[in-house]
């Protein structure tokens, strides 16, 4: 062997041993960080996706078994399409969920996603709990007047995931039966009140054409359709109590108590809503009922093929509600916030997770994902659809009560159920009602 050739072996072999040298080296390192990044707990796992970082994002909802299993198949499925993101779950009935929830924001460790409802929204909002995801596009997803309906302060905290709305069922047989014209989309509060005095006068004693209202939230979107807005503004720091109006809808009631317009407070204190024979409206009692695109199908169910639905009353500002009430939000405290945004709209626009969840949290928000299932679902679950199609185009925004008026709320039924049985008058239940709010309005501006 040549002198050259004894070179070249030597060179030949020494950059076989720095190869292998760098290649151990490189090997031990990614091993070692993985391992430590493993044990930090956090998302700091080798990603399958070159350069990046594996994402575990803690998520939590509530709901009954059928979301449970729908929503971990769904988890698992984004886990595949998406290398290195994994999940850490966690799921709970209602008043398990509601009960953890606050110790969990309180002590800054609520999971990166979870879901949230109306009616604690601007609770959390208005702790700093959540974080804006007006920067999430859902054009072509979500209806623009929904979005503007769900915004708090002009920001978007919570990612809509199903259709809902609050309208009206209606017994199509029984008005039909009796002659009755039946309820048009976008009536108005005084063609919804003429309606009930005229159906009065057709049907037989023991029927009625509509049901009473004592609750605030059923007197909130009478005040609102009339350009006066939330009760409970700024976060419960402004109260308002239109006295004009109150006066206006809770006497028109009064008539209709005396006018056996709507059924007797004892009866109706008997009815218990979705039973075959107690349900207001399946027992025949009533021929029309507050419902919404989930509670509807129930009454599809008890009376196949006699119901019908149209939106609730309106005013010159609008009428009802239509917009999602469950929401998928995102935490404040995250350290992986873009990933979980990621995530959230991905849960409403991927078809296949679509297949997978179907109505487990109501009809899907996304149009697209709702067409392919149409064709499969039953009539009930359609029907709900059509009461959100009536609705929206004259919604207003949900709301919902303020933190620290639970005790108004309770406080405003009692006053009126003694206005129903004759232990005071409406405008004297309005002078508590209101003072109670202002003190609390006070209280609230206060802090």
């Amino acid at each position: 062997m040549t002198k050259r050739q004894w070179l070249a072996k030597g060179l030949t072999l020494l950059m076989v041993a720095v190869l292998l040298l760098v290649t151990a080296c490189s090997g031990g390192n990614q091993e070692a960080g993985t391992k430590a990044e493993g044990q930090n707990g956090e998302a700091g796992e080798k990603s399958g996706d070159s350069g990046s970082k594996a994402v575990k994002l803690s998520i939590m909802w509530w709901g009954p078994d059928a979301r449970h299993e729908a929503t971990m198949k769904v988890l698992d499925m984004y886990s595949k399409q998406h290398p290195g993101v994994t999940f850490t779950p966690e799921y709970l009935a209602w008043d398990g969920y509601w009960s953890k929830l606050p110790t969990l924001a309180a002590s800054k460790s609520i999971t990166d996603v979870l879901q949230m409802d109306a009616a604690y929204i601007k609770e959390y909002v208005g702790n700093g709990t959540l974080e804006d995801l007006s920067d999430i596009d859902l054009s072509g997803i979500v209806d623009p007047n929904v979005i503007e309906n769900l915004k708090i302060d002009g920001k978007l905290y919570g990612i809509p995931l199903s259709q809902n709305a609050g309208g009206i069922a209606y017994n199509k047989e029984e008005l039909e039966k009796h002659g009755i014209p039946l309820p048009h989309q976008n009536w108005t509060w005084d063609e919804y009140f003429d309606w009930a005095r005229e159906a009065r006068k057709k049907l037989p004693e023991g029927k009625y054409p509509i049901g009473d209202v004592t609750t605030w939230d059923g007197y909130q979107y009478y005040q609102a359709a009339y350009g006066k807005g939330d009760i409970m503004a700024d976060g419960g720091k402004t109260f308002s109590l239109d006295k004009e109006l109150f006066l206006k809808f809770f006497n028109t009631y009064a008539e209709f108590r005396k006018e056996k317009i709507v059924p007797p407070a004892e009866q109706a204190a008997a009815f218990q809503e979705n039973d075959p024979q107690a349900d207001p409206m399946a027992s025949g009692v009533l021929m029309t009922t507050g419902k919404t695109t989930g509670s509807v199908s129930v009454m599809e169910t008890l009376m196949p093929g006699k119901v019908d639905v149209v939106n609730s009353p309106t005013g010159p500002d609008g009428g009802g509600w239509a917009q999602s009430t469950i929401f998928l939000s995102v935490s404040s405290n995250s350290k992986h916030k873009q990933e979980a945004k990621d995530f959230v709209r991905w849960f409403i626009t991927d078809k296949e997770a679509g297949q997978v969840l179907r109505l487990t949290r109501g009809i899907p928000i996304n149009p697209d994902i709702y067409a392919e299932l149409e064709a499969s679902l039953e009539p009930k679950d359609k029907l709900g659809k059509k009461l959100y199609d009536v609705s929206v185009e004259k919604a207003l925004p949900f709301f919902s009560s303020a933190a620290g008026y639970t005790e108004w709320v309770d406080a405003f039924e009692a006053e009126m159920e003694n206005v129903v049985y004759g232990k005071q008058s409406v405008e004297q239940a309005y002078e508590k009602i209101n003072q109670l709010g202002q003190d609390l309005a006070a209280k609230a501006a206060s802090k």
